[in-house]
């Protein structure tokens, strides 16, 4: 058992309690509304930008078929597709990349299924105006579910009872992990508002588990969920949870609109890894292996390159503009090249805008004392060697664009783990060395996290969790995600 989280044990004067002012259940119907709203207008407009486009406005005179028929059973399915793929679950609504994987499942799956249908039928639909209708109606459902989903996000900042209200149940030592996960993610909405621990920890005088009030034990969970409001009960790793126990414990929330959450002693690991299968009666969770080889590499490989060399072309201006501002601000180079760490230990040169006067690197040992960060990253956020069109650059991510050229060379990807310089290397051990079986990335989920503001084990962290957990899809919503941390500027300096 961990001493930190036994330490955490406090007395307390008193246990808080209380129940949420409006059911959450009434909040999620309410947002599932807001949804389907947005997504009937999102699709009808998709439909109707395929006619206009196709067909300029004017009658589709001469068509096999009525198109003032089409569109609507279009649209119709469209909507349908979605309820069926189970896009409006509350589960997985405003909580990550499933919400989107599944807005584009259904799209992708409807587009295809039609396609086939209206050949094998010979139906002549006109096949611009159904790619123009899937192509702007994925884009627009996609961006009413990131504009809804911030709003959300925004509620349970503001604490306006858009969260589930937690009891975690569970040893110390795994509460203090999962109270701690709970706290990183809290725009997810799951705010904890009481803890349960074993009976023999608990003691006569209230106590706290940090900040959270301890208001019961294993034998009163679900009074002690009702005590507290509580509309979930989140269970950990613990000796004394066995199988039946658990069994019991569902049995005991049957009825009380309380749901059961169960955490596995997992860390890490989520997504397509996890399949639950059922083993002689019991659900036994199967873990997946990590993929760093295969078709989805291939598919990715193919992906940052295009989109690269699409990026390097499209941006030549702003490259220019830069390139000119770097001269005239100050002598030396307009790129910074260095020699930094890839998949599988592999050296290559990085570019990025010069943002420091030159030799900069040779004033390091100077300014050791005046690192803001921990472990082996070397941060100022009023760094004196940065220069005035340098610190601009940063602000905005500026300098990072060069990076694109390693990505065309196949160095980098767009998403991927923080490319490591070789001193930071020689000092990884086992654990921290697997941030090597992927490419580095231009952006990551330390990008999108906090950037500079992160500590080196959290950053560690994220690194290793999308090495473990990676996706395409994962991939798209780190992409989306940057653009608005690189607009808010947190953590860039």
């Amino acid at each position: 058992m961990s001493t930190l989280s036994v330490a955490s044990l406090q007395p307390a004067t008193a246990t808080a309690s209380g129940t949420p002012t409006r059911p959450l259940r009434d909040r999620q119907r309410s947002h599932v509304r807001l949804l389907a709203i947005t997504d009937t207008f999102a699709v009808g407009f998709a439909v109707g930008i395929g006619y206009l486009t196709r067909f300029q406005g004017e009658p589709a005179l001469g068509a096999a078929v009525p198109y003032a028929l089409i569109a609507p059973v279009l649209a119709l399915v469209w909507l349908g597709a979605l309820w069926g793929l189970r896009c409006y679950d509350y589960r997985v609504i405003g909580y990550g990349a499933e919400e989107y994987r599944r807005v584009l499942s259904a799209s992708f799956r409807l587009a295809a299924t039609v396609a086939i249908g209206l050949y094998l039928l010979d139906i002549g639909v006109s096949r611009g105006f159904l790619a123009i209708s899937f192509l702007a109606g994925t884009a627009t459902l996609t961006l009413g579910r990131f504009l809804a989903n911030k709003r959300l996000h925004r509620a349970r900042a503001r604490g306006e009872g858009w969260s589930r209200r937690v009891l975690v149940v569970g040893d110390p030592a795994h509460l203090y992990e999962l109270m701690l996960q709970l706290r990183r993610g809290a725009y997810t909405g799951y705010q904890v508002v009481g803890a349960c621990i074993p009976d023999a920890l608990r003691a006569p005088q209230p106590q706290t588990f940090g900040e959270v009030p301890v208001v019961g034990t294993f034998r009163n969970i679900p009074e002690s969920a009702q005590l507290v409001g509580a509309d979930t009960v989140a269970v950990t790793a613990s000796g004394e949870l066995t199988a039946s126990r658990l069994r019991r414990l569902g049995w005991e929330l049957e009825g009380t609109d309380i749901d059961l959450v169960v955490t596995p002693a997992l860390t890490d690991v989520a997504g397509p890894r996890i399949h639950t299968r059922p083993v002689a009666g019991l659900p036994m969770i199967h873990v997946a292996a990590p993929e760093f080889e295969g078709g989805r590499k291939v598919v990715k490989e193919l992906v940052d390159r295009v989109v690269a060399l699409i990026a390097l072309v499209l941006l030549l201006p702003v490259f220019l503009v830069v390139a000119l501002a770097i001269r005239l601000d100050s002598k030396g180079p307009v790129f910074f090249k260095q020699i930094r760490i890839g998949r599988k230990g592999k050296e290559f040169n990085l570019y990025k805008f010069r943002t420091m006067v030159a030799g900069a690197h040779a004033m390091k040992d100077i300014l050791a004392d005046r690192n803001e960060t921990d472990g082996l990253l070397f941060k100022i956020r009023n760094d004196p060697r940065v220069t005035r069109v340098g610190r601009w650059l940063r602000s905005w991510s500026l300098d990072e664009l060069p990076q694109l050229l390693n990505v065309l060379l196949g160095h980098m990807s767009l998403v991927g783990p923080r490319p490591p310089l070789p001193e930071e290397v020689a000092q990884y051990d086992r654990d921290v060395a697997r941030r090597l079986l992927v490419k580095p990335g231009i952006t990551g989920l330390w990008q999108v996290s906090g950037r500079s503001d992160l500590s080196w084990m959290d950053g560690i962290r994220l690194d290793l969790y999308y090495v473990e957990n990676w996706s395409l899809t994962t991939d798209l919503v780190i992409l989306w995600k940057t653009v608005g941390a690189v607009l808010r500027r947190q953590g860039a300096y």
